[in-house]
């Protein structure tokens, strides 16, 4: 696979959504190390490599891991509005942090889902 700058561009992305997806596992959740947002950053790194590494079992079903990436942003998106709606119902505090955090992550995925659509096999 040629790289062109969109790809660098959804490899950015996955890095940063995967980075702030360990960042609050680990330093901004108060029960550390969440095992939810470790798994959905090891999810992104995993989704990375099988779109991007030279592996013949993914490289030949590409269009498959590109709607399996897609659907995984979009859930975790569906996930993170489902949960943030809980805590607003239930009244739960919410700290800055935890939000701007989310808000953060939900910008880079929103973000990558333009990239990948570019990408569209």
């Amino acid at each position: 696979m040629q790289l062109k700058p969109r790809h660098f561009a959804i490899i950015l992305l996955l890095l940063a959504t995967a980075a702030l997806h360990f960042y609050a596992a680990f330093y901004v959740v108060e029960i550390k190390p969440d095992l939810l947002f470790t798994l959905n950053g090891l999810g992104y790194l995993g989704l990375l490599g099988a779109y991007f590494l030279p592996i013949p079992f993914f490289q030949g079903r590409h269009k498959l891991v590109w709607r399996v990436l897609f659907g995984y942003v979009i859930l975790t998106i569906v996930a993170w509005a489902f949960i943030t709606l809980l805590r607003f119902i239930n009244h739960t505090e919410v700290s800055d942090l935890d939000r701007m955090t989310g808000y953060a992550a939900k910008t880079v995925e929103v973000i990558l889902l333009g990239f990948l659509w570019s990408d569209k096999p």
